[in-house]
């Protein structure tokens, strides 16, 4: 599939995990507005591993309204078919003890992909203003270094189709990427013998860093190594949805890359840049 005419967006948010702005609907009318070609729903999961039904209202849906999510985008991608392709996604924290239960839920649901996101290191959320706070110099690489060890086995797991934000760590911590280790060139080759996909996920401009994930040297890094790319906005705003999509298009085409890849039924297609 070809050009600059096909847009999508395969990261975004709603309501329900009570952080972002917006029902379900607004993010796809937000997209038709854009003239994308498809927009993915890919809300938070719950905290499956939890004995609560809602834990952490302010990071993730309950439990409990987990069924009533994939009904809803079930029913939206029926009445909006012809006016716009939507796919039912989620971005699922990744836990490496939790992976069973995990995927238990989602093999009971028809997703056409999952996103794996680390969002917790040693248990602290990456986005953790203070996590950095008199931390060693080395200390600091063991903190990144665990970081890409998490997204190694969220590769090796074969539970995602998408790597969600593989640099994010920076996102309140710009100096993350000066933190010199080899552990990001190793990723990447993890990522590419288990053929998994990561995102351009243009979320980082609402953070401290500015900019996207992962940053330029990181994708050259991938498109030696063979890593497929998609993209994202990450979008918790309707307003953000399919943000930067040509600018990214075009950044990637400068870097060297010729296709992008979007998944449906979690069948990998290629969209020529």
């Amino acid at each position: 599939m070809n050009n600059l005419k096909f847009q999508f967006d395969l990261h975004t948010h709603h309501d329900r995990c009570g952080h972002a702005r917006g029902s379900i609907r607004d993010y796809i009318e937000a997209a038709i507005g854009k003239g994308l070609s498809i927009i993915g729903i890919s809300d938070h999961t719950p905290y499956f591993s939890n004995r609560e039904d809602h834990p952490y209202p302010h990071l993730a849906m309950a439990t409990g309204k987990f069924p009533e999510y994939i009904a809803e985008v079930l029913q939206l991608k029926q009445e909006y078919s012809g006016k716009i392709e939507v796919l039912l996604g989620i971005e699922a924290d990744f836990f490496p003890e939790d992976v069973k239960k995990y995927r238990r839920q989602f093999d009971q649901y028809p997703f056409d992909y999952i996103i794996g996101s680390v969002h917790h290191v040693d248990g602290v959320s990456i986005f953790n203003k203070t996590r950095w706070d008199g931390l060693s110099s080395e200390e600091k690489v063991r903190t990144k270094e665990l970081y890409y060890s998490l997204i190694e086995q969220s590769a090796r797991s074969g539970l995602f189709q998408i790597l969600g934000h593989i640099d994010a760590m920076k996102g309140y911590y710009p100096e993350f990427s000066a933190i010199q280790t080899q552990i990001v060139e190793q990723t990447l080759k993890v990522i590419a013998q288990c053929d998994s996909v990561i995102e351009i996920n243009t979320s980082g401009k609402t953070k401290y860093v500015g900019g996207w994930y992962p940053a330029d040297d990181i994708l050259e890094k991938a498109l030696f190594h063979g890593v497929k790319v998609t993209y994202g906005s990450d979008a918790h705003d309707p307003h953000r949805v399919g943000d930067e999509f040509e600018i990214v298009q075009n950044r990637l085409k400068e870097i060297g890359f010729k296709k992008w890849y979007y998944f449906k039924a979690k069948k990998r297609y290629a969209v020529n840049l």
